[in-house]
């Protein structure tokens, strides 16, 4: 029992030091898709941001891969839209019960012990960010606070 036990905390004590993806560490593992943005972008990217006229590249260096993308065509432009999802708690508090408490309700044994009160929390996807492109370029973007 000690061993699962041990090698489990050991897996946890590990997966939570995976550290955060962040811009330089996509730079770093594309140097040389970075070294093609211009000079403004380089500059944006390295602090996380986008702006108007930026290139696909560029948005992946700041925000990173989105978790969706949606093509499509406007005013005989094409578009693309990139989600960026996360997820959120939901709480909620449960109140159930039954015909019995414990094994001793009313059915002998076979009741069942439904008598309790517990809080639940359940996480529902949640869209963080959308960046808007026509024709290659940032057009619009926005990202919840």
């Amino acid at each position: 029992m000690k061993r699962p036990l041990t090698a489990l905390l050991a897996a946890f004590a590990f997966s939570s030091c995976v550290p955060p993806i962040t811009p330089q560490t996509r730079i770093a593992a594309n140097p040389h898709q970075f070294a093609e943005l211009s000079a403004k972008e380089k500059d944006l990217v390295s602090h996380g941001q986008i702006t108007r006229g930026m290139s696909p590249s560029a948005v992946f260096f700041a925000w990173g891969n989105p978790s969706q993308r949606y093509e499509g065509s406007a005013d005989s432009k094409k578009t693309e839209r990139w989600d960026y999802v996360g997820s959120r708690p939901v709480y909620t508090t449960n109140f159930y019960g039954g015909y019995g408490i414990g094994h001793y309700g009313p059915y002998g044994h076979h009741g069942y012990s439904t008598l309790g009160v517990g809080p639940e929390i359940a996480y529902i996807p949640d869209r963080l960010a959308s960046v808007w492109f026509v024709n290659n370029r940032v057009d619009a973007w926005e990202r919840t606070r």
